[in-house]
């Protein structure tokens, strides 16, 4: 079968597995990865070679500025221990743990190659694990720590993966020497993120295209990464910065007409990037495979499971040992309901068994040199590391979550009804002067002229078109001040961003409905 034909017909097949999983509670990707596996042992597939300097820009570039835009600094600040603790420490265990136990099972594998599986498998992904506890409607602090988690752990675990691949072609490698050059490229990074922020606010700003602003937000994400990576800086951390400071520019800046597609795209281009990048290790492995006889399979699965094994158990105790260290270190009464909030045993479990590796473990096993030290290992590997966790950690974390009875806290709720009462006052109190008398009969014309119109009985009378434009002007008057006050609250942290996303997307509907009645005027 041509490669053209079979990638649109495993991307229907994706569609189809991604309302599946909706229906049973488990992560679309688990099923894209059965989906993959299941390619890696058709016969008379064609075999793919992608660019490796290609793979992490195409796949993990859109993504992380994904979820990078959609994050909330306020909520990350507040819960930032445990999210540096998984990100971070927890991610630098895992790293050990597997290099150690990838060289226990194959002696022969190089140091480099044995830190660089380890830094490849150790990144969770937290959409995979979101996914499911969003339908579950678990504790909002929950969800922060593993979206921010997922934010960063990505970052610290592929600079080793930088470090790693970079040794394994010198053959030799300095730590001490190398912790100067970490902290030069992420202050230069971050930096890099801020200018380019800047600058891509001034070109949105000037936009009202939808086409050519969608065009320009995918050239810029691509051309963000691929200028970090040219100046040998972290593609990581520049995207995820540069997507946070502009998040809290953009909707300033870009119209709701543009959102609300634009919004639509990037939702279809994430799906879709998972979709292939699940197709193409699939269609790598099947030469593996082939390459392999009995005993070196047998080898491969044995590394493979006990990899496996590593990378769930050393997740699962580090959240233990931080929920019990931190119950240590702050006593009090476990009946406090505010010392209940910040963590608790069964919290701890959720975060421990959310731990589902995804596409950046998948990107980072595509993008190792063709000639790498025991490639062909860590990429299958990787991909049965992606297999296990999301099937065996994302099928059952449904049932899990039942189990341990983690209830929405009503959080975002409480901050989305305290936005929709201050925009609202602030809209009516934009319309004071108008005179309330006076509006009520300018709605009612209104929707008279619009019925009249619709039945065709007749056109709007003389005194309704003229009194039209002052509606919408008045209406255009309080949308403005809603939108400002929305933004105010996000900016004086009174509600975060899940909140801000979701009034934000209440208030863009009803500025389409609004600009499509002021040009039927």
């Amino acid at each position: 079968m041509p490669l053209f034909e079979l990638v649109i017909a495993l991307l229907l097949a994706g569609a189809v597995l991604s309302a599946w999983a909706r229906r049973i509670s488990v992560p679309y990707p688990a099923l894209l990865a059965l989906a993959g596996a299941g390619l890696a042992l058709l016969p008379n597939v064609p075999s793919v070679t992608l660019d490796p300097e290609l793979a992490l820009a195409l796949f993990l570039a859109p993504v992380l500025l994904d979820a990078a835009f959609d994050s909330s600094p306020r909520d990350l600040m507040r819960d930032w221990r445990p999210v540096v603790g998984l990100a971070v420490a927890a991610v630098a265990v895992t790293i050990g743990a597997v290099a150690v136990v990838a060289r226990l099972c194959v002696p022969g594998l190089p140091w480099p190659a044995a830190i660089a599986l380890g830094a490849i498998v150790a990144p969770p992904d937290a959409a995979a694990a979101t996914a499911v506890l969003k339908q579950m409607r678990p504790p909002h602090r929950l969800l922060v720590i593993l979206e921010g988690e997922s934010l960063f752990n990505d970052a610290s675990a592929l600079l080793v993966y930088r470090l790693a691949v970079t040794a394994a072609a010198a053959g030799s490698f300095s730590p001490w020497s190398a912790l100067p050059l970490l902290v030069v490229v992420s202050v230069g990074s971050v930096l890099l993120a801020a200018v380019l922020s800047r600058l891509t606010l001034l070109i949105v700003g000037r936009v009202r295209d939808v086409a050519t602003s969608v065009i320009i937000q995918f050239l810029t994400t691509f051309a963000v990464w691929i200028l970090a990576e040219r100046l040998r800086l972290s593609g990581i951390i520049t995207i995820v910065t540069y997507a946070i400071l502009t998040a809290r520019s953009a909707p300033e800046r870009m119209p709701a007409r543009l959102r609300i597609p634009s919004y639509a795209v990037w939702e279809v281009v994430v799906f879709v990037l998972n979709v292939l990048a699940f197709i193409l290790v699939g269609l790598q492995l099947r030469p593996i495979l082939q390459r392999l006889d009995r005993p070196q399979l047998l080898a491969y699965l044995a590394t493979a499971a006990a990899v496996c094994a590593a990378v769930i158990v050393v997740r699962m105790l580090w959240a233990l040992a931080y929920e019990l260290l931190g119950r240590w270190a702050r006593p009090g009464d476990p009946r406090d309901p505010q010392l209940a909030s910040r963590g608790s045993l069964r919290s701890a479990i959720a975060i421990g068994w959310s731990g589902m590796r995804g596409i950046v473990t998948l990107a980072a096993g595509l993008a190792l040199p063709s000639a790498f030290p025991g490639r062909d290992l860590i990429l299958f590997t990787a991909f049965s590391v992606v297999l296990v966790t999301l099937v065996l950690q994302g099928g059952t974390l449904a049932p899990l979550m039942r189990l341990l009875r983690l209830e929405d806290d009503g959080t975002v709720e409480g901050e989305i009804r305290r936005a929709r009462a201050e925009t609202a006052r602030a809209g009516l109190a934009a319309l004071q002067g108008t005179g309330e008398n006076g509006m009520t009969v300018l709605l009612t014309r209104k929707y008279e002229a619009r019925l009249r119109r619709a039945d065709g009985t007749g056109p709007a009378a003389a005194e309704e078109v003229e009194d039209l434009p002052r509606y919408a002007e008045a209406l255009r008057r309080a949308q403005e001040a809603e939108r400002r006050k929305l933004l105010d609250l996000r900016a004086r942290g009174v509600i975060g961003d899940d909140a801000f996303h979701r009034v934000e997307e209440e208030l863009d509907w009803a500025d389409l409905h609004a600009e499509a009645q002021r040009g039927a005027v």
